[in-house]
Parts: structure tokens; C-alpha cells; sequence
């Protein structure tokens, strides 16, 4: 009997079959993958704008702006402290140095050694909150305390609005005493403006102070004399020479304490916005400073004066009026 043996090479139908099967699951998942990517590009695509709209930009004239350079801005003047100068203290010759404005010049000095780093001299005296340099009692006797260079003075039966303040008695020493002013603007010498001569002087007390002015002699300080100076001047000697006046009238009625007074002088001379900012004596001290204020008379404010000045003229003036104990 003959055998046959047969070697066959290869698998069998069902494992062809199964390979096929596996082919194409291989192929779905690829063409599955595929689609998720492109799903993943065209989402990203879509939140980053490509597919957007251009948007059309219009066409401007170019704009060009010039800045000169070559001239740089204005610099605003710092305020400078008025300080009244005396007589027997001016000098022809300005300071070197423009620390105070004043009505006339003056040349810083010390009664005693600099023992401070401030522009005063340095001298014995009270503790008062004025910055008196000298002491002396008021003066009311006054020849045109109430200038007016343009009209000759009328004679009026009430005093509030008299030129001037008829003379009285002079008040006791370390009663009475008128602060001096606040700052204001500074501005350059220019022409003097005129004014009646006044023998009026205010009380002062000498204060204590520590400066920095090494020049020995009688104590005085920088201050170059301005038109606006002298015609603040003008203004707080008519000012004083009421206060004085009125307070002397109603002693009984007044008690110790001080009073600021803010204020505007315009252009013709008139008191505008007169008020009171701060009051540590009684009502009646208050008012006696209100009629003191408004009751001035002036001239109006010279044209080399008002054209450093703004428009409104002498504003936001400050001055304080202090009734001390004995």
C-alpha cells in the first residue's frame, strides 16, 4: 500500500479570513484617528480667528504734530512772606538774596551769633507767634493811613467810612498786637506805586528766634522792596490803624484770642470775599476785624502792580488780628 504525504506551506482559510478582519479594524481606526485630528485642527483653526472675516481698515491721512522745543515752559514764582520793613532799617542797595518781599530793601542781620538754619536773625525776646524784630508801642496818630493820591480826603460823621481814623489813646503795652500777613505771590521791582505818608506803626513785641544770618547789627532780614509790597503796605496800615481804633471802643466787649481774615483786593481797590476762617476769640472780636477789612479805602492797584497780578487782582490775602493778656 502506497502513502502519500503532503506538506502544505502557508495557513489555512480561517486564518486568512481572520487577518483580513484585523486589516480592516486597523484601517477604521486610523481613518478614526484621522477624522478626530482634523476635527482637533479645525476647532483650533476656528478660536484663533482663520476663519474670520478680514476686517477692512480704512485709510487716514497721516497726522504729524509739532512741539517747539526751543522754548521750555513757564515756571510758576513761588510765594514769598511779606515782611514790613522800618525806616531806620532800609537800605538803597538790594539784598543779594530775595528771601522776603517788602516796601523797601533791607539787609539781613543778627542781634547775636547764628544758632539756627532758618533765614532770621537770631535774638532775645517774648514768645509770641508774630515774627517782630524790634519792640515798640502802637502809634495811632495817623496822616494818611487811608491814602488816596487820586481824591483829597472827605470828612464823613461815621468812621467806617472815613479815609481816615481819627487819633486815640495808645493802647497798653502786650495787649494788642496785628500779626503779620500771610505769603503771596512775588513779583520784580518795577515803579513805586504813590502813597500818603503815614506816621502809624503797629505794637511789637520782640520774639524769640534762632536764625541762620551771621552778619551782626540790628536784626533785620533779606527783603527786596516790590510795588506790591509797598502797597500792601498801604493796605495793612489802613487796616491796623481801624483795628486799633475799633478795639480801643469796645475793651469790655472783646476777649483774648486771635481771628484769621481772608480776603481779595480787584483791580480798583474795593474788598471782595472778606470772610473769617478761623476765630478763637468771641463774636465781637470777629466782627471788630470784619469792619476793620472792609472799611478800607484804597487806590486802585497801579497798572505795574495788577499786570503781575491775575485778573481778579489781590486775592485769597490773609492777615490775623490777636487780642493778648497783660
Amino acid at each position: 500500500m502506497t502513502t502519500t504525504a503532503e506538506f502544505m506551506i502557508g495557513r489555512s482559510a480561517d486564518d486568512t479570513t481572520e487577518r483580513k478582519a484585523e486589516a480592516r479594524k486597523i484601517l477604521w481606526a486610523l481613518l478614526a484617528a484621522l477624522l478626530l485630528h482634523l476635527v482637533i485642527a479645525y476647532l483650533l483653526a476656528a478660536s484663533s480667528g482663520l476663519f474670520s472675516p478680514a476686517i477692512v481698515v480704512e485709510d487716514k491721512p497721516v497726522e504729524l504734530t509739532f512741539v517747539n522745543l526751543s522754548t521750555p515752559p513757564p515756571v510758576a514764582q513761588k510765594n514769598t512772606m511779606f515782611m514790613e520793613t522800618d525806616e531806620k532799617k532800609q537800605s538803597i542797595e538790594p539784598p543779594k538774596e530775595k528771601t522776603f518781599e517788602s516796601n523797601a530793601n533791607s539787609i539781613a542781620a543778627s542781634q547775636l551769633p547764628a544758632t539756627g538754619g532758618a533765614p532770621l536773625p537770631s535774638q532775645d525776646g517774648n514768645d509770641r507767634p508774630t515774627m517782630d524784630l524790634e519792640t515798640h508801642n502802637a502809634t495811632l496818630a495817623m496822616a494818611g493811613a487811608q491814602p488816596q493820591p487820586s481824591t483829597p480826603p472827605q470828612v464823613t460823621p461815621s468812621p467806617s467810612v472815613g479815609p481816615s481814623v481819627q487819633p486815640t489813646a495808645t493802647p497798653p503795652p502786650d495787649q494788642l498786637a496785628m500779626l503779620r500777613p500771610a505769603p503771596t505771590p512775588a513779583v520784580q521791582p518795577t515803579t513805586t506805586p504813590q502813597q500818603t505818608k503815614s506816621i502809624y506803626q503797629p505794637l511789637r513785641q520782640q520774639k524769640r528766634m534762632s536764625g541762620a544770618i551771621s552778619n551782626r547789627g540790628a536784626s533785620a532780614v533779606n527783603a527786596l522792596g516790590t510795588p506790591l509790597g509797598r502797597y500792601k503796605k498801604m493796605l495793612y496800615d489802613a487796616v491796623g490803624s481801624r483795628w486799633y481804633n475799633y478795639v480801643n471802643q469796645k475793651t469790655d466787649l472783646v476777649s483774648i484770642g486771635t481771628a484769621r481774615l481772608v480776603f481779595s483786593i480787584d483791580r480798583s481797590g474795593q474788598v471782595r470775599n472778606l470772610r473769617v476762617i478761623q476765630n478763637t476769640s468771641n463774636e465781637s472780636f470777629a466782627n471788630v476785624c470784619l469792619q476793620s477789612v472792609s472799611e478800607v479805602q484804597l487806590p486802585p492797584i497801579p497798572p505795574d502792580v495788577a499786570d503781575t497780578l491775575p485778573p481778579e487782582g489781590l486775592i485769597d490775602e490773609e492777615i490775623s488780628f490777636t487780642m493778648f493778656p497783660n
